[in-house]
């Protein structure tokens, strides 16, 4: 007899299948809740520690560590490997680990990389140690070399727009202070001289110069003050006269 909603059933063939039907899936519910991405990132964590091996160095990862990964992870972990990328306690023995899962690895490691979720040299290393992983088939190793191509010139161009990026900020700067340094020296001769956006720029810079913001928390003296410079330098009013200039 089989217990059901504290009644007493009696066992069939029929009863005795749909019990053992309803224990597995509970069953499976139970260990799906349990797996859980907290539970899969504490799983592939504790199997990266555990494949440090002693060497000259100390512990650390070695051709062995690809070898034990390979075994005990599967591509289904790549996912909960990915957020550990930023982990530098980890930091190589992910690479290690996402190495040993081969072609399926490549793909996310280089989508990584290109959105800088992951630094380009650590996306190289993945690649390399793939390259050079007899557990990987030819195929994957020569995608693996392909990549690191790729992550390269994914790299310079990464590198050369950022210097761009920096000198545009430097040459804005330059032009920005030059302009300024009109304002203060003639600030009728500046207000023709200067377009309206261009001495917005003084006015902003002067602003975050102060630790102020446009729309961020200010006494109403600070209020006062950024109004008044609105007006004198946007807009070209003339200034308070001398005499009514606060003093410390």
């Amino acid at each position: 007899m089989i217990f059901l909603s504290h009644k007493i059933v009696p066992v069939t063939s029929h009863n005795l299948w749909l019990f053992i039907l309803c224990s597995l899936c509970l069953t499976a519910a139970a260990r799906s809740f349990s797996a859980g991405p907290e539970a899969s990132g504490a799983r592939v964590r504790s199997i990266i520690v555990q494949s440090r091996h002693l060497g000259a160095h100390g512990m650390g990862y070695s051709g062995q560590s690809l070898i034990e990964l390979s075994r005990k992870l599967t591509p289904a972990d790549i996912p909960a490997l990915m957020p550990l990328v930023s982990d530098r306690e980890l930091r190589t023995g992910v690479q290690f680990a996402l190495a040993s899962q081969c072609e399926p690895a490549i793909a996310p490691v280089r989508e990584a990389a290109a959105q800088r979720r992951m630094d380009f040299l650590d996306a190289f290393g993945v690649m390399e140690l793939i390259s050079g992983f007899d557990g990987c088939t030819p195929r994957a190793r020569e995608r693996a070399r392909a990549a690191q191509v790729e992550l390269e010139t994914l790299r310079r161009d990464y590198q050369a727009k950022a210097q761009q990026k920096t000198q545009q900020q430097a040459d804005d700067d330059a032009r920005i202070q030059r302009n300024a340094l009109k304002m203060m020296q003639n600030p009728r001769q500046a207000a023709q001289e200067l377009s309206r956006e261009e001495r917005e720029e003084i006015y902003r810079r002067s602003l975050t110069a102060m630790g102020l913001k446009e729309d961020g928390p200010m006494t109403p003296q600070q209020k006062e003050l950024v109004q008044r410079m609105y007006r004198t330098m946007v807009l070209g009013e003339p200034g308070p006269p001398s005499s009514n200039i606060p003093t410390k």
